[in-house]
């Protein structure tokens, strides 16, 4: 039973070896199916960047926008065929981060404290970094 697993496993990677060495799989390199998706991945990165920035840079209607998008694309890959996984995995991850920053948006323009908003924006730098305190 034990050199069951070696042999499963040899298996499997040769299978994956001649799928790597196939047509179909070079055919799918060179498709939009996959340089579309990788293309589109700056956007959910760019956001994912985002996450730890001031919440003032936040636009709320781009947020908004860009949530819909994803929405939008992710029934696309989902139904057109074959499916686009690849797409599928960069526009739930681009709804997630928007979601991120739709929530970080409301919650400083909507539900923060006037005063300790000003309080915070005083204390911190472009960058988003806290300010050094002086004693």
């Amino acid at each position: 039973m034990a050199q069951q697993a070696p042999k499963a496993a040899a298996g499997l990677g040769q299978r994956l070896v001649n799928n790597l060495k196939s047509k179909d799989f070079r055919e799918y390199l060179m498709s939009t199916h996959f340089w579309g998706p990788i293309a589109n991945w700056g956007i959910p990165i760019a956001a994912l960047a985002d996450i730890r920035k001031n919440p003032e840079i936040i636009s709320g209607k781009m947020t908004l926008a860009l949530c819909l998008y994803s929405a939008v694309f992710m029934r696309f890959a989902w139904k057109v065929q074959p499916r686009n996984l690849l797409l599928f995995a960069c526009h739930i991850t681009n709804f997630t981060a928007q979601a991120t920053q739709g929530t970080r948006f409301i919650n400083h323009n909507f539900l923060t404290d006037k005063s300790k908003k000003t309080a915070a924006t005083a204390t911190t730098t472009t960058t988003g970094a806290p300010a050094k305190a002086t004693a």
